[in-house]
């Protein structure tokens, strides 16, 4: 036995439940108890922090990725920068103008590489092993330092 229950709802909202009804092949009475009994139930809340709970962890691994990949883009440049400051002898004065043409040509030409990679959807940073970036954690569950 049910008992019948009069309630007004904006016209949004009835459009909203109406479209629902249709696409679900369900009475628009059976929608409304279904939400009303969500709203009501007891483990509601348990099952909304659930799902924020799974989405946080989501984005704590993007974040965590995110970290991981801007470290080893830094350790790249940083690496490169001083292995380029050490072995690359300063140029005499006459010398200047021709490597700066050559320079501008290899550069374009890093340039078009990198953007023909990128549209390929290649990715240094996906290259690298994740066992060889991230250590295995120590014995308190944090990640040791490499050295």
């Amino acid at each position: 036995m049910r008992d019948r229950m009069n309630v007004y709802f904006p016209p949004a909202m009835l459009r909203e439940i109406t479209e629902l009804a249709e696409r679900r092949k369900l009475s628009r009475s059976a929608i409304v108890e279904a939400a009303v009994a969500s709203f009501l139930s007891p483990d509601g809340a348990n099952r909304r922090e659930a799902a924020f709970t799974r989405r946080l962890d989501r984005l704590s691994r993007q974040v965590q990725r995110l970290e991981r990949d801007l470290g080893i883009t830094a350790e790249t440049l940083a690496l490169f920068v001083r292995f380029w400051l050490t072995i690359i002898p300063p140029l005499p004065d006459d010398a200047q103008a021709a490597a700066q043409i050559k320079g501008r040509a290899r550069y374009e030409s890093f340039v078009e590489t990198l953007g023909r990679r990128l549209q390929k959807g290649q990715s240094f940073l996906r290259e690298i092993p994740d066992d060889i970036i991230d250590p295995e954690p120590d014995t308190a569950g944090e990640r040791s330092e490499p050295s």
